[in-house]
């Protein structure tokens, strides 16, 4: 007999926004060209006192936000999230913008190759590509090298997190830390069939499964997957800087992110673990204007900023 769905119920304040969320055709190659056309188009979401300059370096697309009333000294390399198989840098202006009015920051957002058509490690290559070119342009940019933290939102978080892995496995410059939104971190979530009969709002398990299959160009949960394509498969996380990990408790990366933060916790990291009670996948960006994502953008918004304060006291 089949068995019925489960259908996480999620908090009063978020189901009218999630009630306007299309079912989007990911798994259509026509629909994922059509995104990027789209995307293409799509105009720049302002924010007052925040300029946003493009550019492309090294074959790398990236998203220049930049404060109007202060000289920044630090910044955040910033990876959008898709899936890995759609999105933009440009759908993170609201994000991004209000991150450098709060923070008098830099952010330089990538827009990096996306899957099938470019599988691992082609999104990675892209954001090292990137966080060099930040670093090798920190004193054009007005940038202490030191104080650059590596963020993304879902997909780009689990780059982020690869990221910080590669450069703390190539011994160059770390970054200062890890600013995760819901990232997408193990890819063995994807094998899970049970999970299937859970409808996830906004990504379910076979969503994912469709985005780490295109990714990796293998089945998800296979033993041989470099383990450097995916974070949670890290053999260790020690030496890693510190992180902060924002997850709504009824999504599907819940599980994969709880067991990520234990883990950076026992190799020694620094972590902040920030769960949104009844939040689906996502939330800070489509249902940006509610309490529950303020608050949850807030709390990230405070940790970043100490954790600027506390690199500025130290090299003072």
């Amino acid at each position: 007999m089949k068995r019925s769905a489960v259908v996480p119920t999620p908090a009063p304040q978020l189901r009218a926004a999630l009630r306007r969320l299309p079912r989007l055709p990911l798994h259509r190659a026509w629909f994922r060209r059509l995104s990027v056309q789209l995307l293409a188009r799509m105009k720049a979401t302002p924010t007052a006192g925040v300029r946003i300059e493009s550019s492309v370096v090294d074959g790398v697309g990236l998203r220049i936000y930049r404060p109007d009333s202060v000289q920044p000294t630090r910044a955040l390399l910033w990876i959008h999230g898709g899936g890995l198989i759609i999105g933009g840098a440009v759908q993170d202006d609201r994000l991004c913008g209000a991150t450098v009015r709060e923070l008098g920051i830099v952010v330089v957002s990538i827009d990096y190759r996306l899957a099938p058509e470019h599988p691992y490690p082609a999104a990675l290559d892209d954001s090292m590509r990137a966080w060099k070119w930040l670093q090798d342009n920190a004193a054009t940019l007005g940038i202490d090298s030191r104080q650059v933290v590596v963020g993304g939102q879902s997909a780009g978080g689990g780059l982020a997190a690869a990221l910080a892995q590669r450069i703390r496995d190539t011994g160059q410059i770390q970054p200062l830390g890890q600013w995760l939104f819901s990232p997408m971190l193990d890819d063995r979530t994807a094998a899970r069939r049970e999970l299937d009969r859970i409808r996830h709002h906004v990504w379910d398990n076979r969503l994912n499964r469709f985005g780490w299959r295109s990714y990796l160009a293998d089945e998800p949960g296979s033993a041989h997957i470099d383990p450097r394509a995916v974070p949670a498969r890290a053999e260790t996380l020690e030496g890693l800087p510190p992180a902060w990990l924002g997850v709504g408790d009824i999504e599907l990366f819940s599980d994969e992110i709880r067991e990520y933060a234990r883990r950076l916790d026992r190799a020694g990291v620094h972590v902040t673990l920030h769960e949104a009670t009844g939040a689906p996948h996502g939330f800070e960006t489509w249902a940006h204007d509610t309490d529950l994502a303020r608050r949850h953008i807030g709390a990230a918004h405070r940790w970043l900023r100490d954790l600027f304060a506390g690199a500025h006291s130290e090299v003072g």
